[in-house]
């Protein structure tokens, strides 16, 4: 069982499009998205796009934000993403809203007989971080009462494999804003592809993939500043290209 793990879109329709196609080569028996799917330049194309493909997807806190108002965010590029994310919300009509609202705060899937829970932060909450260099006590509060063979996990724009007892951590990094860096202030360093990851379980033998798929960025950004996307110029700043 070839397991399609995919997080952070963002509103970024053509990097979801190259991992779509490279994931129906790869031939993965089911898919699963991990949140932040729509604050971005093409946020209703996105999801249009995500809702199609009628695969399990959990909520982010870029999602909630789209739908109860966005919060004053920390740093140089914090009012910045604000005036992004209000701008995503009001192109979203009804049908849109409603997906989102709907978004459960996790999925327990079996694959192959193992239990994987998908969550955007980690099992406890959205909005919480996990990474390399995360202290194992940290771990093991945040797995909140579940003990999955499996956590996948997106919100870090990072892309991860983490043992943790007899869990083990996978995040897929963003297929839209995949981060190089993240600096504690000042904007975050994009990379020039999408992240995605495959997990597999196959009579007991676990495999993990972290792919990234190549897409023509420069027609993204142009696409952004056409959108009427506010201060399309510097989010087209943050991103390295080809």
């Amino acid at each position: 069982m070839r397991l399609g793990l995919i997080s952070d879109l963002h509103g970024n329709r053509l990097a979801l499009e190259a991992v779509l196609e490279d994931l129906e080569e790869a031939g993965i028996d089911r898919l699963v998205c991990l949140g932040d799917v729509a604050a971005g330049p093409e946020p209703r194309a996105t999801i249009e796009r995500l809702q199609a493909l009628e695969c399990p997807v959990v909520v982010g806190n870029w999602d909630c934000w789209l739908l109860e108002g966005m919060p004053n965010l920390p740093g140089e590029a914090g009012p910045k993403l604000r005036d992004q994310g209000d701008w995503s919300a009001a192109q979203l009509g009804e049908p849109e809203q409603a997906f989102l609202a709907a978004l459960p705060p996790h999925v327990e899937l079996n694959l192959d007989g193992a239990a994987v829970l998908c969550v955007h932060g980690s099992p406890r909450s959205i909005m919480e971080d996990i990474y390399a260099t995360t202290p194992e006590t940290e771990l093991a509060g945040m797995l909140d009462g579940f003990r999955p063979a499996f956590v996948v996990a997106g919100h870090t724009h990072v892309q991860l494999l983490r043992p943790h007892g007899t869990t083990l951590f996978l995040n897929p990094g963003s297929v839209g804003l995949p981060c190089c860096s993240r600096p504690a202030h000042g904007p975050a360093c994009i990379s020039p592809w999408a992240e995605y990851a495959i997990l597999s379980v196959e009579d007991g033998r676990v495999s993990t993939e972290l792919r990234r798929a190549p897409y023509d960025v420069i027609s993204l950004l142009e696409l952004a500043r056409a959108s009427g996307m506010p201060h399309a110029d510097f989010w087209a700043s943050c991103w390295l290209t080809p």
